[in-house]
């Protein structure tokens, strides 16, 4: 598979369910693996028959880009922090967070005292994988030749940073300042990468929510108000993803997907990608954007202008947040709106070519949070079928 992202590049969690999101009797099992009930291995036997369903499911509405759904993960960050030397984790009272952060912000309203985090204690080595080893699980649940299509995601090396700053992510004595932190941490993001690729992975995706929180005026604002330079810490976010794609195969295939908060069906921010587009389209070396498109709160299509002529858009259409089902129709006259707004742009294209620059995908994942969001298996499964039946429409079976 090329870096050309292909028409159908779901950015989700797609998950088998009854009354829940996930399996009854996996959400059961993790109910009691959550409360210390159950072993970790008493999990993983239903988590390994709820991917082989999960797998045929995506297979069946005629979903190319494979993932498991998360369906290991208790939330989409998962995996990465908690598998890294040097990161300690630990709860820490609310006001160790930052309460202009939008997601934050929510804790705070809601009487949180203290949540689950991370802090840097020693220098950052990756001593065991991330995700090498459920990769190597679908891999054998696929045909050889789909092999190329698997995709794994993982979250932003930022995520802890913005949610404390500086001071209270790493120890000073470790590292001296942000520059210090992330090289380490680039480091092992692609030494995790490299095994991937190794191992066969051809598609890598990037959760990353905090782009988008730098649309928010509510953050922007709040940033101002500690003296925070905002511009500058969105260039360090930018280089620190940069930091982990750098001399990556031409065949592997990396995006970074982008939403305003996804928690049971929850949004945290809004605001146009306006105030970001130039900076980050242009400079972070990704292939593919993945962006929250499925109503206002994410703004019009004006900022695609400054797309690349290299890059590609998966605009995230399609809602996983609640169960109404959008139309062919609606989502064809979407798309054809992104075409104009990128036709607009400098270098100027035509509607083929701005055409061929578009993906389409649900907005998000059907379950950041093991918890899930509140849509059955039936609504997720039309909802996939939908975007199928409409990238087939717009571009052509040959391009599903």
């Amino acid at each position: 598979m090329s870096r050309r992202a292909l028409h159908v590049l779901p950015p989700f969690r797609a998950e088998h369910v009854g009354s829940f999101i996930r399996p009854a009797a996996l959400y059961e099992k993790r109910l009691l693996f959550e409360s210390e009930q159950c072993s970790r291995e008493d999990l993983k036997e239903l988590e390994d028959e709820a991917i082989k369903d999960v797998v045929k499911m995506q297979q069946a509405a005629g979903i190319k880009t494979i993932t498991d759904g998360e369906l290991r993960r208790a939330i989409f960050w998962e995996g990465v922090f908690n598998n890294l030397e040097g990161m300690k984790a630990l709860k820490r009272p609310i006001k160790a967070f930052k309460k202009y952060v939008p997601h934050v912000a929510t804790q705070y309203a809601a009487g949180v005292i203290e949540a689950p985090t991370f802090f840097c204690d020693g220098k950052i080595k990756r001593t065991k994988p991330f995700y090498v080893e459920e990769f190597k699980y679908l891999k054998n649940l696929v045909a050889p030749e789909d092999v190329k299509n698997i995709k794994i995601t993982m979250c932003a090396p930022s995520w802890i940073h913005l949610r404390h700053g500086s001071l209270e992510t790493y120890d000073l004595s470790v590292y001296k300042n942000d520059d210090e932190y992330f090289e380490d941490l680039g480091v092992a993001y692609r030494a995790e990468i490299n095994e991937l690729y190794e191992n066969g992975c051809r598609h890598i995706q990037i959760d990353n929510p905090i782009f988008c929180y730098f649309c928010s005026e509510s953050m922007i604002s709040g940033m101002e108000a500690e003296g925070i330079d905002h511009e500058a810490l969105l260039d360090t976010y930018i280089r620190s993803m940069n930091l982990c794609t750098q001399g990556r195969p031409d065949d592997l295939t990396f995006g970074v997907h982008m939403c305003r908060g996804n928690y049971r069906g929850k949004h945290f921010s809004e605001g146009s990608y306006q105030r970001i587009a130039v900076k980050l389209f242009n400079d972070l070396d990704v292939d593919a954007f993945y962006l929250e498109y499925d109503n206002e709160r994410a703004g019009d299509f004006a900022p695609l202008a400054h797309l690349p002529r290299n890059k590609t858009a998966v605009l995230g259409l399609v809602t996983t947040k609640k169960p109404e089902l959008e139309t062919v129709e609606e989502l064809e006259a979407r798309i054809n709106e992104a075409v104009d707004a990128i036709c607009k742009g400098d270098p100027e294209r035509t509607r083929e070519q701005a055409l061929n620059q578009l993906c389409i995908s649900p907005q998000c994942g059907f379950a950041s949070a093991w918890q899930g969001n509140p849509v059955t298996e039936d609504d997720q499964r039309k909802k996939l079928e939908l975007l199928v039946a409409t990238a087939r429409r717009v571009w052509g079976d040959s391009n599903v």
